[in-house]
């Protein structure tokens, strides 16, 4: 049987906390026409994909980079740290890799980095998915001890009512430093 597993990731452009990336390995067989890329997909639908595909899926593995190392290292170069966490936290050892749009050194098997590739393969949208969730459920949890930023509702990305607070307000240890400094 081919392990195929899908990474994508979420929140590289927030203003504030983590940046998220997923690997989920399906059945070869599997097939769910609802699963496609998370940006495409109400918050309500999302939530209801996330049970399906964790009960369906062989192996799902996260990997989590938060602000701070975002601010050290950069974006890019944390994206692709928390899409190899990603990778080593699968319960089982993909055969072959497919990563949207994001090409990464040090794998243990072949991969591809196609432009779009939720678009194509469904381990990948499954993967923005169950990324998209697992972020926007962390920045609720936060919002309530930040109200002012709205997270609840912008999830950390850089809505008006967002940097109005940051500057009305200031940055909050949660804040990427480096992507808030021209507001």
């Amino acid at each position: 049987m081919k392990l195929v597993a899908g990474i994508d990731e979420v929140g590289r452009g927030c203003l504030a906390g983590p940046v998220v990336a997923c690997a989920v390995i399906l059945p070869d067989d599997y097939n769910n026409v609802e699963i496609k890329d998370s940006k495409k997909l109400s918050a309500k639908k999302r939530e209801l994909l996330y049970d399906i595909i964790l009960a369906n899926a062989l192996a799902v593995g996260l990997g989590v980079v938060c602000n701070k190392l975002i601010d050290t290292i950069g974006i890019v170069p944390a994206t692709k740290q928390a899409m190899h966490y990603a990778l080593t936290r699968l319960s089982l050892q993909p055969s072959e890799i497919v990563i949207d749009a994001v090409s990464l050194n040090n794998l243990p098997c072949p991969h591809i980095h196609p432009f779009k590739a939720e678009d194509s393969y469904q381990c990948v949208a499954a993967a923005s998915i169950v990324a998209k969730v697992y972020r926007d459920r962390l920045m609720s949890r936060l919002a309530p001890l930040y109200p002012v930023y709205g997270w609840g509702s912008n999830k950390g990305y850089g809505s008006q009512q967002h940097m109005n607070a940051i500057r009305e307000h200031g940055h909050t240890e949660l804040h990427r430093l480096s992507f808030i400094k021209n507001i």
